[in-house]
């Protein structure tokens, strides 16, 4: 049976100013991609913050690469810890290491970290040892959950829900995904199905089911806030502030919050949301530079489609995703390819969410060779065996370029990243270069990689939705201007 009470209570956080805006709204922000900032520094900081003075005393403990921290050292409950055997975690990555010694204790934790350094199972089996470890006895109503994720966009909600699945195989707890762009009512049967645990949500869909009354968090022990940053940028911080009302007060739950960048603005919401909470700095640019050989190639605008084309037909290029900053772009680029024979799919805000989860699972299967995408996939996903991440357009955030090239060289492999600089775009290095703190090697590619790519040999796939194509020959790959698809 449901709650007879709503659990709203009266908090700090609920006397926050609030812009109101529609659901609607805010679902359309979730479907869009929007560039977000990035910090890239070394790993392996530690950062304690005396909330009392409003003085960020930086603590910084430096980890050995050859120091391995194992999960055995954690004192975890026996269905997780089964759990992590079966998916041959025997190491913690740094920001699980360092992270995990604080919340599993039950501190508040504010993390900085990038895609790909573990984060996500961090909070993760913060939340599952935590709730294993308190099992409730009395009764329990539907659709209170007591542990919340909240996450930017649909893509990475339901990433970090089907890695909850994963690690609560052996658990029996109950996680429920809300996300906008799926069926309102399937949702709500899962939330009817038994007591939830685990809810992972975007902020509009999360709004709407509490604004319904579908949902209530009233009963919140945990709650996750991830990458921060970028719901400050996509304009989600007002939504966010109303959710974070409805929970209990923040010395009454276990607040955990993750960003890529340590702004004024993510100090603040941290501070403001979490009780004394400790700082973890695990950065990105160690990553960028080890992991990933990075190679910019000096091209024309006419000459990048076959250099695209031939990259792909190298026989190393095995997994590949080419990152474009249009959607139109995009589509062109899918559309070459796969009139070529290329096994290709697409990705981007036009593309509706149960095709992207069919393309994203088709690309992790290996089906398709080539991932066509904008900036949307280039955070938040976890692919793995990526071999190659190509730069068809340089980003126009600099912080974009370590978010795209992240795709690659994970969990300890080493990828390529490859960059096209043209006429139009080659005055965006320098910005790059200063992001990642070093410089980037721009060289002229061999002549055999600028050969001709062959005629079509399909007929069209991804068509424009703005009219029919027009002609029949070989493209370059969408040069021309048009309206961005961020």
């Amino acid at each position: 049976m449901h709650s007879p009470t709503d659990h709203n209570e009266s908090t700090p956080e609920a006397q926050d100013e609030v812009v109101e805006q529609s659901v609607d709204q805010v679902d359309a922000l979730e479907a869009t991609e929007v560039p977000v900032a990035l910090e890239t520094t070394p790993a392996g900081e530690i950062a304690e913050v005396d909330s009392a003075h409003g003085n960020e005393e930086s603590v910084v403990i430096e980890v050995p690469e050859s120091q391995k921290v194992s999960f055995d050292t954690f004192d975890l409950q026996t269905p997780l810890r089964k759990a992590i055997d079966k998916l041959g975690f025997e190491f913690c990555t740094p920001i699980q290491a360092q992270s995990l010694v604080h919340t599993l204790l039950g501190h508040d934790v504010t993390g900085k970290a990038q895609t790909g350094t573990g984060k996500t199972a961090a909070f993760l089996i913060t939340i599952i040892n935590d709730l294993l470890s308190n099992p409730i006895s009395e009764k329990r109503y539907l659709a209170e959950p007591r542990a919340l994720v909240v996450a930017p966009t649909r893509e990475l909600a339901i990433q970090i829900a089907s890695d909850a699945d994963l690690l609560n195989k052996y658990s029996g707890l109950h996680t429920v995904t809300l996300v906008g762009g799926e069926d309102y009512q399937k949702q709500t049967r899962a939330l009817d199905e038994r007591p939830v645990d685990i809810v992972v949500a975007t902020p509009g869909r999360l709004l709407d089911f509490v604004s319904n009354g579908n949902l209530h968090l009233g009963m919140i022990e945990l709650m996750v806030l991830d990458e921060a940053d970028r719901m400050l940028d996509m304009g989600f911080i007002p939504q966010v502030r109303q959710i974070v009302a409805r929970t209990p007060r923040k010395d009454c739950r276990q607040t955990l919050l993750f960003s890529a960048t340590y702004t004024p603005e993510i100090v603040e919401l941290s501070n403001r949301w979490a009780m004394d909470p400790i700082m973890v700095e695990v950065a990105p640019e160690r990553v960028a530079a080890d992991a990933v050989e990075q190679i910019v190639y000096l091209v024309t605008t006419a000459d990048k489609y076959n250099l695209l084309y031939n990259l792909i037909k190298e026989p190393k290029a095995e997994r590949i995703m080419v990152f474009s900053n249009r959607r139109d772009q995009v589509r062109k680029l899918a559309d070459n390819l796969h009139r070529n024979g290329i096994s290709v799919g697409m990705l981007s805000g036009e593309v509706a969410q149960n095709q992207r989860i069919r393309t994203l699972d088709n690309f992790k299967e290996g089906k398709l060779q080539v991932l066509v995408a904008t900036d949307v996939a280039g955070r938040g996903l976890h692919i793995d065996d990526v071999t190659h991440v190509i730069n068809y357009t340089l980003p126009e955030e600099p912080e974009d370029y370590v978010h795209r090239i992240g795709r690659t060289g994970r969990a300890g492999a080493v990828g390529t990243s490859i960059s096209f600089a043209c006429e139009e775009d080659s005055f965006l290095l320098p910005d790059i270069e200063e992001q990642l703190g070093m410089k980037l090697e721009c060289i002229h590619p061999d002549e055999k990689l600028l050969d001709e790519a062959p005629k079509f040999e399909r007929e069209s796939k991804f068509k424009s939705k703005d009219g029919p194509r027009t002609g029949g020959s070989r493209s370059t790959g969408g040069a021309s201007r048009g309206p961005r698809g961020r």
